[in-house]
């Protein structure tokens, strides 16, 4: 971290970090940006980082091992269910591993969106699947291995993602289905992952429900849909609060997710104005909100022995022939 940005963390105090590719060289590197960032703030931090495997996949090689796609556990539960949920929950187990291993504790995967034939391939395989069961039993078993490994999962992109047409990094997707058919689709998928300690909103408009404001700044969507009908009592953050999809300026967005009834608004691209600017219209944590993230921190528990080079086999022997391991599986 530069002098800037340790005065920013000291001042600012936020609930935790995310690191990205860019900050991302050697293990021992990141162990210590890591141990710096929570020196600074004086305690256990969250450390999250995007780790699902195929295209969303910050650690990766020469240090770390490149993992699939959702979709190739997917497959591979469409031929066995059995074999397709030990391989996801292994594949969570192995990635909790490596993140650990460098102190990073919250991964935000899995993802648990339905996407439709006609929508933006932004979420595309990074989905277990395109049917609701297949989704909820992969997503689980993958979330439970991270937890097995010491890390706490971020189910996303809540209430779905799956039928928007426009990549909302770039634009702001309308969602145009009928609360019938969302309910039992795309919301159904969060609902059978409610015990997850986490999970983070969407850049979305459901039209049925709120017809102007994205899920994430949607009060409506937040208490009616994703506390109420889908009955998640967990940590809600925001997707980041610096994509194309929202408007207005970064305190009016934070302001904006807050109130709507999100608990953390997370923040991604590290320019120091824009992180200025968030701290300022954040509150420190307070109230119930403060409540779920002391509750979903308490779900870290210090994982269990394992033999890496066996399980990493097993893993490559449970996908034989839908999947090839890369470098660093050796």
């Amino acid at each position: 971290m530069t002098e800037a940005e340790r005065a920013f963390v000291r001042e600012a105090q936020p609930w935790g970090l995310i690191v990205f590719a860019r900050n991302v060289g050697a293990p021992d590197t990141l162990r210590r940006l890591i141990g710096d960032f929570r020196g600074i703030v004086g305690h256990e931090a969250p450390v999250l980082v995007d780790q699902e495997g195929g295209r969303v996949q910050r650690l990766g090689p020469p240090h770390w091992p490149k993992y699939p796609p959702a979709a190739v556990y997917g497959r591979l539960y469409d031929g066995d269910h059995a074999r397709g949920i030990a391989a996801a929950r292994l594949g969570g187990r192995l990635i909790a591993s490596d993140l650990y291993g460098v102190g990073i504790d919250v991964d935000c995967a899995p993802v648990a969106d339905l996407p439709a034939a006609e929508a933006d391939p932004i979420i595309g395989d990074r989905a277990f699947g395109t049917e609701l069961k297949p989704v909820v039993d992969l997503a689980g078993a993958f979330a439970r291995g991270l937890m097995e490994g010491g890390v706490l999962p971020v189910v996303k992109h809540s209430p779905g993602h799956g039928r928007a047409t426009a990549d909302s990094h770039k634009k702001l997707p309308v969602v145009t289905a009928d609360l019938a058919t969302l309910a039992a689709t795309d919301f159904a998928a969060f609902r059978g992952l409610v015990d997850l300690p986490m999970a983070m909103t969407a850049h979305v408009v459901f039209a049925a429900i709120d017809p102007v404001a994205p899920a994430t700044a949607s009060a409506a969507i937040v208490h009616d849909v994703i506390r109420g009908l889908i009955g998640f009592a967990g940590l809600l953050m925001s997707d980041d609060i610096s994509m194309g999809a929202l408007s207005g300026s970064l305190g009016e967005r934070t302001r904006a997710a807050l109130a709507a009834g999100c608990d953390i608004v997370l923040h991604c691209n590290g320019d120091m104005a824009e992180m200025q600017s968030v701290a300022a219209a954040a509150p420190l944590l307070q109230g119930e909100a403060s409540r779920r993230a002391a509750a979903a921190l308490a779900r870290r528990q210090p994982p269990a022995a394992m033999d890496v080079a066996e399980k990493r086999a097993e893993f490559a022997a449970l996908l034989h022939g839908l999947w090839q391991p890369a470098q660093g599986w050796a």
